[in-house]
């Protein structure tokens, strides 16, 4: 869960780095602040096990890596969260015991809370979005079974009305909502893993959904979702 700054000051990355290394609890860093985060509840730290374990399944012997909560991605020079699952296919992100953060992060994997779903939704995503390592962007909801992964993709528009712009094709980066449930097979297009949705909710009291919300299982992500033109 994310709180309040915990310093009412701003914290250079240096001395968040040395926090992160005493304190007993981790805390993300925003622009300059730190935020504490809580443990959540054994249905969330199930799920997000079992996310992790298929992941690890799907990927085989390549040599892509899953972290756990445990390590902090990096998202830009100012920003690092602890995602619930992180997937990294850079050789620079291997596994050592001199490093505590991931530099390229690919897949972020985030399970939904009360507490934290609005900002998971919102101002986090802001975030990843602006991370140009992110491939994928998934939500694995607890209040149901539903999954949805949010997949970066360039969209082309032909601007005819302009003279400026007759014959141009402008490409713009936007995100591809894909939405998964009781049934489905989640996929992660960018590294090729498929999954079985239930897989993540079993032994769980998660109940399954009835409807799927509205737009269908498949939606553009609103124009306001989108980073921008590349």
């Amino acid at each position: 869960m994310v709180v309040q700054p915990s310093q009412p000051h701003s914290m250079t990355i240096e001395e968040w780095r040395e926090l992160e290394q005493q304190s007993e609890i981790k805390h993300e860093y925003i622009d300059g602040y730190v935020y504490a985060m809580a443990g959540g509840s054994l249905a969330h730290g199930y799920i997000s096990t079992r996310v992790i374990r298929h992941l690890e399944d799907g990927l085989g012997n390549r040599s892509c890596m899953v972290y756990n909560s445990d390590v902090a991605a990096r998202l830009s020079s100012e920003r690092y969260t602890y995602p619930d699952a992180t997937v990294t296919c850079d050789q620079s992100d291997r596994p050592s015991k001199k490093l505590r953060e991931i530099k390229a992060p690919s897949i972020i994997v985030e399970v939904l809370s009360d507490t934290t779903e609005a900002y998971d939704r919102g101002e986090k995503f802001g975030y990843y979005r602006e991370c140009p390592t992110v491939q994928e962007y998934v939500l694995v909801n607890t209040k149901r079974q539903l999954v949805e992964v949010y997949h970066r993709t360039n969209a082309f528009a032909i601007h005819t009305s302009s003279s400026e712009w007759d014959g141009k094709c402008i490409s713009k980066e936007g995100w591809i909502l894909h939405v998964y449930k009781p049934g489905d097979e989640v996929a992660l297009t960018s590294i090729d893993v498929h999954f079985p949705l239930t897989v993540l909710y079993e032994l769980t009291d998660v109940p399954e959904i009835v409807e799927v919300p509205k737009g269908g299982d498949h939606a553009t992500v609103d124009k306001s979702l989108s980073s921008g033109p590349v």
